[in-house]
């Protein structure tokens, strides 16, 4: 819990501190109760002094990009939600094919700089709604690409405010994980070496991978993306369907009927209710299949 101390000690650093506030309109998915307090640090500095803060408290920390990959509780969360998301977030192109960019960028707006200087290698991100911390953090990948295949380093801090940096092999890459997974180390910026091309030929291949996602994804419903993760030797969204599941809901959340890989908002969906609806999904497809379905998706308890 956030306490008074906590909140005056808040007031003197730079950043917006929101108690109080309604972690649905902060993921994608529009679900979740009441953070104890939201805060948007301003600064790498600001940053390190509530990691600090909340350290020194004992206070629990949700670090939140985009919150593309989160369902929280409908209680909320009891501690201190850390909003990185920072769409004016700087972008820099170092020497040729090398590009820095800090975390709380979008996705979209790596994809399209590194476009505009005729830098191939990311064009599978292109339309990934989430922050560039929040895809390290995940590996996130798409349409065979992986943040693995150009990711160079990440710079991060500790939950003292001690800044570190992982590269190469020490970021752990597989799929869907890095070292930063389950962690309490928040990313402030990532390097992307990628491959001098064509920007037309970029920015066909990015339409391409987009049009694609609007034709066979739910974009239109709020959601988490896709809510399992591939299991070895099929694909969820086919075991799902195969189930017959497709369409099949739990009051407000239901399995899309575009693509039974999403489970979509469908207007009042509670955390109760997606959650509910993911373990009937995990147990018929077991029952059916014999596959074990694993969650995709973070979830965030009251705490």
């Amino acid at each position: 819990m956030v306490d008074t101390f906590f909140l005056r000690a808040l007031s003197g650093m730079d950043c917006e501190a929101i108690p109080a506030a309604p972690l649905s309109r902060y993921t994608t998915f529009h679900i979740g109760g009441p953070a104890d307090v939201l805060i948007k640090p301003r600064s790498a500095e600001a940053l390190a002094q509530v990691l600090r803060l909340c350290q020194e408290t004992g206070t629990s920390k949700l670090i939140l990009g985009k919150g593309s990959n989160l369902l929280v509780s409908d209680e909320g969360f009891a501690g201190a939600a850390i909003c990185l998301d920072r769409p004016e977030g700087e972008i820099r192109l170092i020497g040729d094919d090398l590009i820095e960019c800090d975390a709380g960028v979008s996705l979209k707006r790596l994809c399209t700089f590194a476009r505009e200087q005729g830098l191939s290698g990311l064009e599978f991100a292109y339309g990934i709604p989430g922050s560039v911390g929040g895809a390290v953090y995940m590996n996130a990948g798409a349409y065979g690409g992986e943040m693995s295949d150009v990711l160079q380093s990440a710079r991060h801090l500790d939950s003292e405010g001690r800044e570190g940096c992982f590269a190469g092999e020490e970021l752990k890459l597989s799929y869907r994980h890095s070292a930063y997974t389950d962690t309490d180390l928040c990313i402030l910026s990532a390097r992307f070496q990628l491959t001098p091309g064509d920007k037309g030929e970029i920015g066909a291949k990015m339409d391409d991978f987009l049009a694609r996602r609007k034709s066979k994804q739910p974009l239109e419903y709020p959601s988490a993306g896709s809510t399992f993760k591939r299991p070895a030797g099929n694909y969820a969204s086919a075991l799902i369907d195969q189930c017959g599941l497709k369409g099949f809901r739990v009051g407000g959340a239901q399995v899309s009927e575009k693509h039974a890989g999403f489970v979509i908002n469908t207007g009042g969906a509670t955390c109760r209710d997606v959650k509910a609806l993911i373990a009937k999904i995990q147990e018929k497809v077991k029952e059916q299949t014999g596959y074990c379905l694993e969650c995709e998706v973070k979830m965030i308890e009251k705490g």
